[in-house]
């Protein structure tokens, strides 16, 4: 017997009850709405109804509740956005005027200088821009290290910091290639070589990465790496900045956040305090390229690139320097403390297993942690000079102050440093 669908009570005779024609919202039982307060625009609650990016980014951007003692350390992550938006916008415009092969890449940026209009200003402040953003980075993660941001529950908070930074440095490095001047090719040469050194996979990979030698074809897939790594940091940034929100941003204290009291909306609280702080981030950047130019890049990577002549010292780029002077230091073994020396930072919630996150309550570490940082800037410097005698041996010293800082330094300061009391909340 076969079921026959009657009308309903309100149903017109002829017609069967169909939700097709329905809303959506009125197939299950509700009406499309929009969480957005009944004052806003009515365009805007029309379609915040149907696609809720507004309310979700009202949520995320305008409501979202920061804890109230932040100090200034926690705008240097607002610099470091705008900063890598700044690299990827002044790149798109050197990218079109720019040749990707060995004869004419020098001269493509030698035209872009002075014959592009406003080519020199664009390039000057892609080059400035690197300098800014490794800055704000660098003390971006100091901040992260003394306030024990790494700590739980945002281990993945910190990872994915960490990937960010492996991945910039690598497009800074690719980007550094391009101009195809003479640091350039032999700071290229230099850095096969020590990806050569590595058992196994050094050789294939620093193969494929060139394509089998210095030609055209491995400065294309420089050029291909660079712009690959640059754009994918869209992503790792959009992950970063979800991790901060689902656990929350740390704090000077180093405790959690207990009740509203505690809080202040992220809008205009901190749009404005980041705001002043972008303003003063601006003038930095503005008086380095108009007033400091000669620090944007070495002098030899303005001459075309030469095999046949060596420069009198290969040096990188200032944000590389301290990876390079490890590199020098270990001799046989430079390539794996150079790697072993950031890989640590990837691992650093679990060699500090401490409940205390930050530094203002932790007496050993508040002490040990500027002596690491210290022998990382000491690095940076010694990376400008040959790697012999002082220089080579101060270098060796500071290599093993920073990997026992964290290999050894952390996990004793787990078990034996004394505790101190914290406060019971922010307020």
């Amino acid at each position: 017997m076969t079921a026959r669908l009657e009308p309903g009570p309100e149903q017109p005779e002829g017609m069967l009850p169909s939700t097709v024609d329905r809303p959506a919202g009125e197939r299950f039982g509700h009406a499309p709405t929009s969480p957005l307060p009944p004052e806003s625009a009515p365009l805007l609650r029309w379609i915040d109804a149907r696609l809720p990016v507004i309310s979700a980014f009202r949520r995320e951007y305008v409501d979202y509740p920061m804890p109230r003692n932040l100090n200034g350390l926690w705008n240097f992550g607002a610099f470091v956005t705008v900063a890598l938006l700044v690299l990827l916008l002044s790149g798109i415009f050197l990218a079109v005027n720019y040749t990707a092969t060995i004869a004419d890449a020098f001269n493509s940026v030698e035209a872009i200088d002075r014959q592009v209009p406003s080519g020199w200003l664009v390039r000057s402040i892609h080059m400035g821009g690197v300098t800014m953003f490794f800055a704000a980075l660098y003390i971006h993660v100091w901040r992260s290290l003394y306030y024990g941001s790494y700590k739980a529950p945002r281990e993945l908070l910190w990872l994915t910091g960490m990937v960010l930074m492996a991945i910039c440095m690598g497009a800074a490095f690719a980007g550094y290639v391009l101009p195809w001047g003479q640091m350039s090719f032999w700071g290229l040469t230099v850095a096969m070589r020590a990806l050569s050194s590595v058992p196994l996979v050094g050789t294939p990979l620093a193969h494929w990465l060139l394509g089998g030698a210095l030609a055209d074809v491995a400065l294309h897939r420089i050029y291909v790496l660079h712009f690959v790594l640059a754009f994918s940091t869209l992503a790792v940034v959009g992950l970063h900045v979800m991790a901060l929100h689902v656990t929350g941003s740390n704090n000077p204290l180093g405790v959690e956040v207990r009740k509203p009291a505690d809080t202040l909306p992220f809008h205009p609280y901190y749009t404005v305090k980041d705001g002043v702080g972008l303003a003063l981030f601006a003038l930095v950047f503005a008086v380095l390229i108009f007033f400091l130019p000669g620090w944007l890049t070495l002098p030899d990577n303005y001459l075309r690139a030469d095999p046949l002549s060596t420069p009198a010292d290969i040096t990188p780029e200032w944000y590389f320097a301290p990876f390079y002077a490890i590199l020098r230091a270990g001799g046989g073994i430079g390539v794996p403390l150079a790697a072993l020396s950031i890989a640590v930072l990837f691992v650093l919630p679990w060699l500090d297993r401490s409940p205390v996150r930050s530094a203002r309550f932790r007496p050993w570490y508040r002490v040990l942690l500027p002596v690491a940082v210290l022998s990382f800037v000491f690095l940076g410097v010694a990376g400008f000079h040959q790697p012999a005698g002082l220089w080579l041996l101060s270098s060796r010293i500071a290599t093993a102050i920073w990997l026992l800082f964290f290999l050894l330094g952390l996990p004793l300061l787990t078990r034996f440093e004394p505790r101190r009391a914290l406060p019971e909340g922010i307020a």
